[in-house]
């Protein structure tokens, strides 16, 4: 049996979230032909969405933080699309990562790391990926982070 997605995932100290339901009239994820659309997915932990604005109160490690959340919410969306298959995953192709900021902010990419990392944690070398780190001035529920990702896949069958 191959490896998941959750066990990859816990063995990295985390647990892997039932995936979300859409908040409005969209879908979670699409695929089409060997790629895969994930919807924004915002920084929930434990069933709490982080909540802040960076450089207001919420630190470089807060939004780090904030940002593993949202990827590992994408990874949820992911392992469904996938049957939870971590061998599915080709390649983590790009991330929008998008930052609740106050204007003068301007460590976004710090704060993206947190995201990528969990992803080339989890995916090796195919967790590599090319990326957008973006400030603006509000996110759904408050929410510090929300992260939309493109994901190569195996060639279905």
């Amino acid at each position: 049996m191959s490896e998941t997605i959750a066990s990859k995932l816990a063995a990295l100290g985390h647990r892997l979230p039932e995936a979300s339901a859409p908040a409005a009239n969209y879908v979670s994820s699409v695929r089409a032909g060997n790629l895969l659309v994930v919807s924004g997915q915002i920084s929930v932990r434990n069933g709490e969405v982080l909540t802040g604005v960076l450089g207001t109160g919420v630190s470089i490690e807060e939004g780090r933080l904030a940002a593993e959340c949202a990827a590992i919410n994408v990874l949820s969306q992911i392992a469904v699309a996938t049957d939870g298959s971590l061998a599915a995953v080709q390649r983590i192709v790009r991330l929008g990562v998008f930052i609740a900021s106050s204007k003068d902010f301007t460590e976004q990419s710090r704060v993206a790391n947190g995201a990528s990392d969990l992803f080339v944690g989890v995916f090796g070398e195919a967790g590599r990926h090319a990326r957008a780190a973006v400030g603006v001035a509000a996110l759904p529920a408050g929410a510090i982070v929300e992260i939309d990702a493109l994901v190569e896949l195996e060639p279905a069958a």
